[in-house]
């Protein structure tokens, strides 16, 4: 949500949009992802990621559009899984569950009414341990092959204030109004089926917004878009990817911002860009593939650094976030440690999944709560670590492969024929 530093994307739809998100990664690749764009609803989008979020390597198949064409099978009974931070992931569940039983499920899966027994549970729970709860009401699905891919994210505090200042010169920029989803006819459709967004020319055309290299430039300068200034562009460049963060002002006031949207642009991960160019490994004049090591190559080297993030001609918009947050794709706050961002193809938004990695700080019990623009597929996850320097270095260096389950709500998959 969104976020996929969050997703771009991250989110679509839920800080002052998305994400969220989006995503910091261990590799760029990894690390440039949250979190996708989408345009707000009638009031903003998020990861989400924001979101976040990073990128994998571009699939050569086609990606099956959804958890059934994927497949769906039996997992291990829950009550056998190690379920580490299962009291983290049923508070986050519980604040899921308001969404849980009124949304669509995009993944075919399941339907508001198999939520309603363990969200009516979930909400009274006392008697026995969180891992029982899960084990009495769900019961596990692997999607596709299982094998998993997982990322991180968190959420950015950088210097920023909300008037303009001395040293605080990046704008933050709202969603603008003139940035829309063309008319029937005007373009041609997505392969979702959607109408692209962008703008409408003085002419009436239909044509592309701008790109980052041009906002850069100043082409929303003095339309009344700015909401705060930043101090630093690559800093803000990777607030972008995760789709929201914090802004810290000289006299210590502190500003959440989430993803309100997208400009309809293509994201690029840089770091697959510099690992490309061969600016990524361990020999002379090569960076660490990680947010660190891109970061560091960038300001080493700012005119080639700014041309890189340029490539990136996806640009997030933000807006300002009061009360409990970050908010998620699924409009509800992510949780560190408890919220991972999924493809809602594959993963029903606001269900548990249990992660058994390689890296044992991301292995047990999450809650898909958020989106990111690069977190597509079956079994590909980012997961969310908070704000602060560990948030930070946890999420840019997490890069963990294995399986993954997703709890489905016990009756579904003899609904759904599972064997």
């Amino acid at each position: 949500m969104q976020l996929e530093v969050v997703a771009p994307q991250s989110a679509a739809g839920r800080f002052a949009r998305r994400s969220a998100r989006v995503l910091l990664i261990s590799t760029l690749v990894a690390l440039l992802a949250a979190c996708g764009g989408v345009i707000p609803s009638t009031g903003g989008p998020r990861p989400t990621r924001p979101p976040t979020t990073g990128t994998t390597p571009t699939p050569t198949l086609p990606t099956p559009q959804n958890a059934l064409v994927a497949g769906v099978r039996r997992g291990p009974a829950v009550s056998s899984l190690a379920m580490g931070k299962a009291a983290g992931a049923l508070a986050s569940f519980r604040e899921s569950c308001p969404r849980l039983t009124a949304r669509t499920d995009g993944s075919g899966l399941t339907r508001p009414d198999d939520w309603r027994q363990a969200c009516t549970a979930a909400a009274n729970w006392g008697a026995g341990s969180p891992a029982q709860f899960f084990a009495s009401y769900f019961e596990a699905a692997r999607i596709g092959d299982g094998s998993s891919y997982a990322t991180g994210y968190y959420e950015p505090e950088i210097a920023g204030a909300r008037t303009p200042q001395p040293g605080y010169t990046v704008p933050v920029y709202a969603f603008p109004r003139d940035l829309v989803r063309a008319k029937p006819g005007d373009a041609q459709p997505l392969k979702d089926g959607r109408m692209p967004l962008g703008r409408y020319a003085p002419d009436g055309t239909f044509t592309r917004y701008y790109d980052r290299a041009q906002i850069d430039a100043g082409a929303l300068a003095g339309k009344g878009l700015e909401i705060a200034w930043a101090a630093d562009p690559v800093e803000f460049f990777f607030l972008q990817v995760q789709g929201s963060g914090r802004l810290v002002a000289p006299d210590g006031t502190v500003t959440r911002i989430g993803y309100a949207g997208q400009n309809g642009l293509p994201y690029t991960g840089i770091g697959g860009v510099m690992r490309d160019q061969g600016l990524v490994g361990s020999g002379p004049g090569q960076y660490p593939g990680s947010m660190q090591g891109i970061m560091q190559y960038v300001r080493e080297h700012p005119v080639e650094g700014k041309a890189l993030m340029e490539q990136n001609r996806s640009w997030v918009f933000f807006k300002v976030l009061t009360g409990d947050g970050p908010l998620g794709a699924l409009n509800v706050p992510v949780r560190a440690g408890n919220s991972v961002a999924a493809d809602p193809r594959f993963v029903p938004l606001g269900a548990p999944v249990w992660l058994d990695l390689d890296r044992r700080e991301a292995n047990g019990l999450w809650i898909a709560q958020d989106t990111g623009g690069a977190i597509k597929g079956a079994n590909r996850f980012d997961t969310f670590w908070g704000a602060g320097a560990q948030a930070r270095l946890t999420a840019g260096g997490m890069s963990g492969r294995g399986s993954a389950l997703v709890l489905l709500p016990k009756g579904v998959l003899d609904r759904l024929g599972a064997r």
